[in-house]
């Protein structure tokens, strides 16, 4: 199942989260499932480089300045990165979740779409390329 969606549609969607009671209801309705995607996020950054050499170095290197206020500049910047990326692959495993989630709802009985297209199994690293192991 696959919907195109304008710019126009996805943004009063966002501006629809601003509401406090639109968001309290889907953060009620992640958190039942929130230790699955978190297993999930951690899958996808450690996919991504994330856990990998580079990553744990530039945190050691920020962590190890000797000037108090750059280090606190460098840890910032590296959890402001990480905080974006997170906030990106839960976008792309909500959209892929809402995508699977339609699939099921049109084939109630159970059977797959005719063409085989399923979301959850075209699913891939929703990470930018930009932030692969290797590059900070």
């Amino acid at each position: 199942m696959s919907r195109d969606w304008s710019e126009e549609q996805l943004r009063r969607a966002v501006e629809r989260l601003s509401d406090p009671q639109s968001f309290a209801e889907a953060e009620r309705v992640v958190a039942t499932v929130a230790p699955d995607l978190q297993g999930v996020l951690v899958s996808a950054l450690g996919a991504g480089g994330w856990f990998g050499e580079s990553h744990l170095s530039e945190t050691l290197k920020a962590a190890t300045i000797p000037d108090e206020d750059a280090r606190l500049t460098a840890i910032r910047g590296l959890l402001t990165e990480e905080t974006h990326i997170g906030m990106m692959v839960g976008v792309a495993v909500g959209w892929a979740i809402r995508e699977d989630l339609a699939g099921i709802s049109e084939h109630a009985d159970g059977t797959e779409p005719a063409d085989g297209n399923n979301a959850a199994d075209h699913t891939e690293n929703p990470l930018p390329s930009e932030n692969r192991e290797g590059e900070v």
